[in-house]
């Protein structure tokens, strides 16, 4: 080989091999540019298309009755979701997920044509549904695990418990006032996709406990059961509106049981509105009737005007203040405070607030707690409506000696009776007894709370004499009477307001309110039934309620009957009490 052939040969390999460095170099620069320069942007821009980040709540703490029980549960559950990106025919897809769904395919065609990156197509669906659209094997979709509350009871206790939403947020009743504490920490969930979409691994960067609290309640599962069906009979027996019950120990507050009719059920809240939901027994205020005489008499005795013999003229059924007329169901003479209360006397009761003065029975009646909230564990109560004593006339004073020109809740008005039962002391309501982390671990413990002493305890024990003369012979409570217990109580016939502020003929709330046993109180049972037909006393309508309550209660309860006791009864004059 010629010396020139061989330089021309070098001069070619070297001219190559110059040219395959420079590629190299260029290949070399260029990885260095991606890897080091550009590393964490690519790192994020292929992340977008292989990673799925989601932000959950960790599941919602379970609610128990008293026994540990449970009332409220969250169970795991399945969401579909969608890429819209990754799907080829939307309108096809669309049309057979709202078939196997049961949603709105126009809407979903327009959630899967979108440009968003993520869409649901439906939250917490059955596993029947969710085994259908894994059979239909759409490219871009997306099961993911969740939480759905449950309430294993259905109605019972629904407007006490409340219900909470999809996104795992208390809405209403216990469920919202203390969504703070059941509600789980948030949790980020990763999900890995392969070229498919399909999951093949997940990270979680979550709290190491994010579980919700628990809560364990004052409530008895099965006097909430009692409670419940006593109330519905009642309603549906005499056409009426709505109705009320709560069961409370006087001694610590503790709400045992607190039911309302028409029921809901919380699974299927979205097919109630709010009017069912609302707890009328916490949020509605009414004038209580006559069951303020109570009050109006431990008033008269508290101030030391008179005693439980004190008698008064009841003007035989009719007395005018003024312009006004104060009228008697039945023509009384001469009666003594004690009477007065038994047969439930609006004269009488008018001449006791007349003696105590205005400004003593005011005073009395903030001591009971009327005017002001009660302080219960529960969103929405009012405080009623007590107007200064300075401001009442006349007749507004004979009037809310007689529970007309007062407005009250139902826990403001059982809380201040549970006070007379309770020996004069004011307890504060109570719905919930221990908040504990998901291991049974006390996270708060909720005591029962003193208020103040609204009454002496002599008082008191006047006035518990005064409420068994009512469910005696001839009192107009005698529909309350138990079989082998002692009983105190007392009845409400209240004619309700309409919307212009008259009084509307033919429409009452009837009442019975009272506790048992009379010497050592174990339960305190106020019957609410609004606008019954045909017949409206509450000695007529929810005292019934009131005994089948108690007597069921005490006997779970394992409340001894006294021996010998038999059940008093009376006659009706006309059929009629009150």
């Amino acid at each position: 080989m010629k010396t020139t052939e061989k330089k021309r040969i070098r001069l070619r390999i070297f001219f190559i091999g110059f040219i395959f460095s420079i590629f190299f170099v260029i290949i070399g620069a260029k990885a260095v540019y991606l890897q080091v320069l550009c590393g964490p942007w690519l790192s994020q821009k292929a992340a977008g298309q292989y990673e799925k980040s989601f932000i959950f709540q960790g599941k919602r703490g379970t609610i128990y009755d008293t026994n540990r029980r449970e009332m409220a549960v969250s169970i795991d559950v399945t969401s579909i979701a969608a890429y819209p990106s990754r799907i080829k025919d939307p309108q096809a897809v669309a049309k057979s997920l709202a078939q196997a769904l049961k949603i709105d395919a126009p809407k979903l065609s327009r959630k899967l044509a979108s440009k968003s990156s993520f869409v649901w197509i439906k939250r917490y669906v059955t596993p029947k549904d969710l085994k259908a659209v894994k059979n239909f094997g759409f490219y871009g979709m997306d099961y993911i695990p969740e939480h759905s509350r449950y309430y294993p009871n259905k109605t019972l206790a629904a407007h006490l418990l409340g219900f909470s939403g999809t996104d795992s947020r208390g809405l209403e009743g216990i469920e919202f006032y203390y969504n703070s504490y059941l509600q789980g920490d948030s949790c980020k969930v990763t999900v890995l996709k392969d070229a498919l979409g399909r999951g093949f691994d997940s990270e979680k960067k979550i709290v190491a406990d994010h579980e919700g609290n628990d809560l364990i309640l004052t409530i008895d599962r099965t006097v909430q059961y009692i409670a419940e069906n006593a109330l519905k009979e009642a309603v549906v027996k005499y056409s009426a509106k709505y109705g009320s019950v709560i069961v409370m120990n006087p001694a610590t507050g503790a709400v045992l049981a607190m039911a309302q009719y028409p029921f809901f059920n919380p699974n299927l809240f979205g097919l109630s509105g709010r009017e069912v939901w609302r707890n009328r027994a916490i949020t509605d205020q009414f004038e209580p009737g006559s069951t303020m005489k109570i009050f109006n008499a431990a008033a008269a005795i508290e101030s030391g005007v008179c005693t439980k013999n004190t008698i008064f003229f009841c003007e035989n059924g009719s007395y005018r203040i003024g312009k006004n007329i104060v009228h008697d169901i039945k023509s009384h003479g001469w009666l003594s405070l004690q009477q007065i209360v038994k047969y439930s006397s609006n004269i009488g009761a008018v001449k006791v607030g007349e003696l105590t003065g205005s400004r003593s029975l005011y005073n009395a009646l903030i001591q009971f707690g009327f005017g002001e909230k009660a302080g219960i564990d529960f969103p929405g109560e009012t405080a009623g409506s007590l107007m200064p004593y300075y401001r009442w006339s006349k007749i507004d004073a004979g009037a809310i000696s007689f529970g007309q020109g007062i407005s009250v809740s139902a826990i403001q008005l059982l809380t201040a009776t549970c006070a007379i039962a309770n020996d004069g002391v004011l307890m504060k309501p109570h719905i919930v007894r221990a908040i504990t982390d998901h291991n049974g671990c006390p996270v708060k413990i909720l005591r029962p709370q003193k208020i103040r002493r609204a009454v002496s305890a002599r008082t008191a024990g006047i006035v518990k004499k005064m409420m068994m003369s009512v469910i005696s012979e001839g009192g107009t409570g005698v529909n309350a009477a138990l079989k082998g217990y002692t009983v105190c109580g007392k009845t409400g016939t209240a004619q309700k307001i309409n919307e212009q502020g008259i009084y509307s003929k033919g429409k009452y709330i009837s009442s019975f309110i009272g506790f048992a046993p009379a010497e050592k109180p174990e339960v305190a049972i106020l019957v609410i039934i609004d606008e019954p037909r045909e017949k409206h006393y509450g000695g007529t309508v929810a005292a019934p309620a009131f005994r089948k309550i108690a007597y069921e209660t005490l006997n779970y309860m394992n409340i001894s009957p006294v021996k010998g006791t038999d059940r008093l009864t009376a006659s009706l004059v006309n059929g009629v009490s009150w």
